[in-house]
């Protein structure tokens, strides 16, 4: 609980008048952002204190704290010991909190607070630093990367292996949209993400030619900054039909294509895969008579063609009356059922 006589004078000068109980603060900072670097008003908390405390030895804080020349004690004492110390000389403690909080030291606090029966030092919790958008994502790398070296059935897994389940969230995120589902498709499109993260863990692993997520973070940067001039650059774009013109400029420079139809995945629901060769059509200017040909498919096929045109998706439309025709027969179901009980009645 000792510190040096300049961090004691500097915390005499920083206390307010009149108060006499001395204060006592819990620093907080976040792992997601690099050590060192704390908020300007955490360094002057710090500088002024009389004593700075933190548990954990392996603080990744710590480092830069004593480069500071700022003295950290290995110890944090009971609450009663903290409220007694900083009470008795009004002195301002510091306590640097671990990564998992100090849960024994909060709750012995507020017992003494809300006892009514204590003087208490003012109490303050000061965030050191905070997340920046998106901080959660490195979370979710930490663990996947965890997972992938320590479970059995995660660390073998492989692109193919994999493949089915991206189709399958895929559709499950579709779904949540059509259905208006906001809970589902929040959990949908962490569904989603995993299976990005995951296949950029296994990509990390390959021998000949790796990559990792921030590889694949830095690819999709480049492009979206490339396909948006009007954003980054001197272009300007008024509407929505000068967007796409600057987006369906900047993929043609990117991939110089022989043909509108390269880079249109034939593996894809029919429907869909129609509807986008429909637009790859019409977008390219091109005069293309639809084969004339007998049976259901090629009517689905003209079908499909009139729907990109009308601007609809013909895939979500079939969709839409699939669930009504879904929905039809479970009434029919229902209704049978209810007869056949009588019947058996």
């Amino acid at each position: 609980m000792n510190a040096d006589a300049s961090s004691a004078d500097a915390g005499a000068e920083a206390r307010p008048e009149g108060g006499g109980t001395g204060r006592l603060v819990l620093l907080t900072t976040s792992h997601r952002v690099a050590p060192g670097l704390l908020s300007w008003n955490a360094w002057q908390t710090l500088r002024a204190a009389d004593a700075v405390l933190c548990a954990d030895t392996e603080h990744p804080q710590l480092p830069y704290l004593r480069e500071a020349g700022i003295t950290v004690d290995a110890a944090v004492p009971t609450a009663r010991e903290l409220v007694d110390h900083c009470v008795a000389a009004d002195r301002t403690v510091v306590v640097l909190t671990s990564a998992d909080g100090e849960s024994a030291l909060t709750d012995g606090l507020a017992r003494l607070a809300g006892s009514g029966r204590e003087t208490m030092p003012d109490l303050e919790l000061l965030p050191g630093s905070y997340d920046l958008p998106g901080a959660r994502l490195l979370d979710l790398v930490q663990v996947m990367d965890r997972i992938r070296v320590a479970c059995p059935w995660s660390g073998i897994r492989t692109h193919e292996d994999l493949a089915k389940y991206g189709l399958e969230e895929a559709y499950e995120l579709v779904e949540a949209i059509e259905e208006g589902d906001r809970e589902a498709l929040r959990e949908e499109l962490g569904d989603v993400l995993l299976q990005v993260v995951f296949h950029a863990r296994i990509a990390q692993d390959d021998p000949d030619a790796p990559f990792s997520v921030d590889d694949v973070a830095g690819t999709i940067v480049d492009k979206l900054i490339h396909r948006h001039p009007h954003v980054f650059g001197a272009e300007s774009a008024e509407t929505p039909e000068e967007v796409k013109a600057h987006w369906l400029r900047a993929k043609a420079e990117e991939k110089q294509r022989d043909s509108v139809t390269e880079g249109v995945p034939v593996a894809q629901p029919g429907l869909a895969l129609a509807a986008k060769l429909a637009s790859r059509v019409r977008t390219a200017g091109l005069d293309v008579t639809p084969p004339d040909g007998q049976g259901v498919g090629y009517a689905l096929l003209a079908l499909a063609i009139r729907a990109e045109a009308d601007g609809v998706d013909p895939e979500a439309a079939l969709r839409a009356a699939a669930r009504a025709y879904r929905d039809a027969v479970l009434a029919a179901e229902g209704g049978a059922g209810a007869g056949r009980d009588t019947v058996t009645e």
